[in-house]
C-alpha cells in the first residue's frame, strides 16, 4: 500500500512523496523543486528510484534534474511530450507504472496541455491529476480546447467516487468563490466551502479531495455539454 507524503513548494504547488513498503520504492510526482524532496528522503533515510511528470511546465519539472543527478532515479512522463528533457520512459492511455506492489493506470487528458497525463492508482483509490482536475476547479487552456478537456474530465469522472484526488495546486479557496457565481443553489457545494473555510483557517491543505465531492460540487464535472464547459471556463478565466 502507498503512503503518500504531500510537501508544499513555490507559491501553492503540491509535491507528492509515494513510498511503497514492500518493494521499498520511492516515487514523486511532478517535482517542481528538488531541495524540499531532497531534504524529505534524506530526513526518511529514503533514495529515490522514479519521477512521474504529468505535463512539461516548469513548477512541475523544476526539480528533475537535479533530483536525477542526487539519486540515478528514472523520470517517467507522457508520450510526445519533447519539452520534458531527459525522459527514461514515455507512457501513453493504458500503459502501467508500478511502484512496488502498487500499479498505477495512465490517463491521457490534454486540454491543460496537449500531452497531459494522470495516474490512476485503482487499487489505492488514489488519482495524481496534475493541472487537470482541481478541487472544485480545472486547469486553465494553455494548448487544448475546451472539447478536450471537457472528453478528458469525462474520463476522470468516470472513476470510482472513493478516490482521492491529489492535484497539484492549492486552488480550492478560489475555486469555491467563483463556483458559487454558478452554483449558487447547490447545497453540496455550500457544505464543502465551510469545510474548506474551516481547514484553511488552520492553514491546513484542502487537499485531497474525493471524485465523491467533486462530481457533486466541481461546476467543471457538472457541466453537461462542451458548450456549458466552455462558458465555465471562461467565465472562470475573467473571474
Amino acid at each position: 500500500m502507498l503512503q503518500i507524503h504531500q510537501i508544499p513548494i513555490l507559491n501553492d504547488n503540491y509535491v507528492y512523496i509515494l513510498h511503497e513498503d514492500a518493494g521499498n520504492v520511492t516515487a514523486v510526482v511532478d517535482p517542481g523543486e528538488a531541495d524540499p524532496v531532497i531534504d524529505f528522503l534524506e530526513a526518511q533515510d529514503l533514495t529515490l528510484s522514479f519521477i512521474l511528470n504529468t505535463h512539461h511546465h516548469g513548477d512541475h519539472i523544476g526539480g528533475n534534474k537535479k533530483l536525477c543527478d542526487t539519486y540515478g532515479c528514472q523520470v517517467i512522463a507522457p508520450v510526445n511530450e519533447t519539452r520534458i528533457p531527459d525522459v527514461d520512459r514515455s507512457v501513453e492511455e493504458g500503459d502501467h507504472v508500478e511502484i512496488g506492489t502498487s500499479i498505477a493506470r495512465v490517463i491521457e487528458t490534454p486540454g491543460h496541455t496537449l500531452h497531459h497525463i494522470v495516474y490512476y492508482f485503482e487499487q489505492d483509490q488514489m488519482l495524481f491529476c496534475g493541472d487537470t482536475l482541481f478541487s472544485i476547479g480545472c486547469g486553465r487552456l494553455f494548448e487544448g480546447s475546451a472539447e478536450q478537456m471537457y472528453h478528458s474530465l469525462s474520463k476522470i469522472k468516470s472513476l470510482p467516487d472513493q478516490t482521492r484526488v491529489y492535484c497539484a495546486h492549492e486552488y480550492t479557496a478560489a475555486n469555491i468563490d467563483f463556483a458559487h457565481s454558478v452554483l449558487s443553489d447547490n447545497p453540496d457545494l455550500k457544505i464543502y466551502a465551510e469545510h474548506v473555510k474551516t481547514v484553511r483557517a488552520q492553514d491546513l491543505p484542502t487537499i485531497p479531495s474525493t471524485l465523491e465531492i467533486e462530481k457533486k460540487a466541481n461546476p467543471f464535472l457538472l457541466a453537461e455539454s462542451v458548450q456549458q464547459f466552455a462558458a465555465y471556463r471562461q467565465a472562470k478565466d475573467q473571474f
